[in-house]
């Protein structure tokens, strides 16, 4: 009963699953294998810059340190109490000569600073109050004393022979007009450097021969990175320069050498577990010293190829498993596809039913629309017929006093004419002469006003274009001139800007201008020296055209509703004119609006300046 669950080997598809099962095990592990391999050499690579860039400031850090001492003993040679102490040796001046050696010690932060005579004994120094003073020691076997007599200078690093501290010494020989007088040396201690070294990585500086100088381990000094010969060795003991030190190799494999690229170096110090490193170099220069940096790799390292591993594995996973879900959709393919077209079949179903829906939205929406050009071009009818009503009613309340206007000249026209017949019969040719050419001018001046009349009455539509304010504005006037007169309403202009062009449309300004000027009229009905300024502006891109009377004004409370439709004031208007006026100048793209101040009405006309 048992051995009936167990899978048939023979059933296609469980040898399929077998099958994938130990191809994606082969796959995750050259996967897992290949992803490690190229997580360290990247790793590897980026903490190779890393260690190149630590030694290279370590380097600058040590060089910047030396350049800061190296100057001090050039100028102490060049110290004339200097070279008069070592003339006379006197000793007011030898302790003068300590307390500023002191005092340069502790500002520059030297270990100590010394002046030996031309015998090599320490005359003064800087730690004269120290019990491990240099005063009075012979220092003449000292090779920085014997390199600097017969070179000028020297450098050396090596034990004190009284302090047994490291350091760096730095002579200067101090010349005078007998000969040589003696030699300044400074010594130079690392152990700050040290100190900010050993917080990083391990660092070290090594000489040519390959000796470590300055060490962020203590316990590395005086080692060496490759084996010094017996000579050698023997030569440094006979100088006294690193005491007894034994110069044990440092076990490092391969050995860092200087102006190698970064490395991977194995170390095994005494008594410690060995510890892999990037080994970097940096020269140094001016003591032929090069700086090493060990950089570690171990933890960085095993953090990159685990992190490189744990994706690889993952998206190994994520791959399998894809790769699973596509096989089980291929053995249910069949059923799949039965769904999906019957799917399909109801989809087409619903798009079709959904595109029947849309296409009476469709024309729903194209009806809607027509309907709505049709308003719109209603509305634009009436608008049109509305402005050409007002024109008309504007016509009609002039009409009286421009029919008195075209009266006068026609009865002059008649009497000229009938004075001109006379003179004719009485053979008069010139006086007869004169009267017709005064018939042709009062012929002209009623000409003059029917063809405003006709063009003002004309239906306009067309687009703003570039108008002389002044023509419109003689227009107007010419219009409204006999009610002027009638009323005795004197007219100031101020014509300075009135040669402005502005964008509009003359005729239709001609019609606002007329509403403004009618409504002043009849403000002022009734007062006293009625009066109408007509000021013409232009400011940057704007031309303002403001309209003012000395009438009683507009009310605060009508003010709020003077461009609403039907709302007027007068017994029998409308209160269309202002609504109508205020529409066609925004046509223009300009505005309308009454301006608050003293004594009358204020109606400002702002339009868009004409470019030249």
């Amino acid at each position: 009963m048992t051995s009936s669950r167990l899978p048939n080997l023979r059933d296609p598809a469980v040898r399929q699953w077998a099958a994938f099962l130990i191809v994606g095990l082969v796959l995750l592990a050259g996967l897992v294998g290949f992803a490690g391999a190229i997580a360290e050499r990247r790793a590897t690579a980026d903490l190779s810059r890393q260690a190149q860039a630590s030694a290279t400031l370590h380097a600058a850090v040590l060089r910047s340190e030396l350049a800061k001492h190296r100057s001090l003993p050039f100028v102490l040679a060049q110290d004339p109490d200097v070279a008069q102490l070592l003339r006379s040796n006197d000793q007011r001046g030898v302790e003068a000569m300590n307390r500023k050696l002191e005092t340069l010690s502790g500002g520059t932060r030297a270990a100590v600073i010394y002046l030996l005579n031309a015998k090599g004994m320490a005359v003064a120094a800087s730690n004269w109050r120290e019990p491990t003073s240099f005063v009075g020691s012979d220092y003449s076997f000292r090779p920085y004393f014997k390199e600097a007599q017969a070179d000028g200078t020297a450098e050396l690093f090596a034990l004190g022979t009284v302090s047994r501290r490291p350091g760096l010494f730095m002579s200067k020989r101090i010349d005078g007009p007998e000969g040589v007088l003696g030699v300044v040396v400074v010594k130079v201690e690392f152990d700050a450097l040290e100190a900010e070294w050993s917080a990083a990585e391990p660092a070290f500086a090594a000489d040519a021969r390959g000796v470590i100088m300055v060490t962020s381990i203590p316990a590395w000094r005086f080692s060496t990175l490759t084996p010094l010969p017996r000579a050698e060795q023997t030569r440094l003991h006979a100088e006294h320069r690193f005491g007894d030190a034994p110069f044990a190799v440092l076990k490092m494999s391969p050995p860092p050498r200087a102006g190698r690229a970064p490395t991977l170096t194995s170390v095994s110090p005494p008594d410690q577990e060995e510890s892999r490193f990037i080994a970097a170099s940096a020269e140094l220069g001016a003591v032929d010293w090069t700086v090493y940096t060990l950089t570690p790799v171990g933890a960085p390292l095993r953090t990159a190829v685990a992190g490189a591993r744990a994706i690889a594995l993952l998206i190994g996973l994520v791959a399998c498993a894809i790769a699973a879900a596509l096989l089980r959709w291929r053995g249910q393919s069949s059923i799949r596809a039965a769904r999906q077209e019957a799917a399909r079949q109801e989809l087409e179903t619903r798009v079709q039913e959904r595109t029947a829906e849309l296409r009476k939205s469709n024309k729903r929406l194209t009806v809607e629309m027509e309907e709505r050009r049709r308003a719109e071009a209603h509305v634009h009818r009436m608008q049109d017929e509305l402005i050409q009503s007002n024109k008309l009613a504007t016509l009609g309340q002039i009409a009286a006093g421009v029919a008195h206007e075209i009266n006068q000249p026609v009865a002059a026209i008649r009497a000229y004419a009938d004075n001109a017949a006379v003179f004719l019969e009485r053979a008069d040719d010139k006086t007869a002469k004169a009267n017709l050419g005064l018939i042709a001018g009062l012929t002209d001046r009623i000409g003059l006003i029917t063809d405003e009349l006709r063009a003002f009455a004309r239906k306009s539509s067309a687009p703003p274009a570039p108008v002389v304010v002044r023509e419109a504005i003689d227009g107007a006037l010419l219009l409204i001139g006999p009610r002027l007169r009638q009323q005795g309403v004197s007219v100031i202009r101020n014509e300075a800007d009135e040669a402005a062009k502005a964008m509009a449309e003359r005729f239709r300004l001609e019609q606002v201008l007329v509403n403004l000027l009618q409504n002043a009229v009849e403000a002022m009905d009734g007062r006293p020296d009625p009066e109408i300024l007509i000021q013409v502006s232009v400011k940057r891109s704007q031309v303002r055209i403001l309209v003012v009377d000395n009438g009683p004004g507009v009310a605060p409370e009508a003010a709020q509703t003077l461009f609403t439709p039907f709302a007027t004031t007068k017994p029998r208007g409308l209160g269309l004119g202002l609504v109508i006026s205020r529409d066609i100048v925004a046509e223009f793209g300009g505005e309308l609006s009454l301006e608050p101040g003293p004594g009358g009405a204020r109606f400002l006309l702002t339009l868009s300046k004409a470019r030249s």
